[in-house]
């Protein structure tokens, strides 16, 4: 049996190699957790902002939580062991194409033109609306 002689780069990219795969595994983990954790509270909080709504205008509570998933984006840094990839492996910036967010959009677009032609979602609309303003007038008269 041949036996391989490898050097020390060859060593310390192998235990790097290691290293980001054990640190994505933790990373994930802790992504997954975070997920879990906002699902609900997003729910929570983008309906709290919903009905504790002030000169009309909806609370800002839903937008602090994204703020603080955004740090926390940062923060896990995901992907952070690109740092460590070999210099030929291409790592494009974005995707090709379109996002999430410009799927959203489209989608959007489509339920807005339905609500324009008087579609089913107007009528949908108007029902999620009234229940809005219920939940509205029943918090304010539980601030008094």
């Amino acid at each position: 049996m041949k036996e391989t002689m490898h050097t020390e780069t060859d060593l310390s990219a192998r235990w790097t190699l290691i290293r980001d795969i054990a640190a994505l595994q933790a990373k994930l983990l802790v992504d997954g957790l975070r997920d879990l954790v906002l699902l609900p509270a997003s729910l929570i909080v983008g309906i709290f902002s919903l009905v504790s709504s002030q000169d009309g205008k909806p609370g800002d509570q839903f937008y602090r939580l994204l703020a603080i998933g955004k740090q926390t984006e940062h923060w896990i840094n995901l992907f952070g062991a690109l740092r460590n990839a070999p210099p030929d492996i291409d790592v494009p910036e974005t995707l090709p194409d379109s996002d999430i967010d410009q799927l959203l959009a489209r989608v959007e677009t489509f339920v807005v033109d339905e609500h324009n032609r008087g579609g089913m979602t107007a009528q949908a609309r108007r029902r999620f609306d009234n229940v809005l303003d219920a939940l509205q007038r029943r918090n304010k008269r539980g601030q008094k």
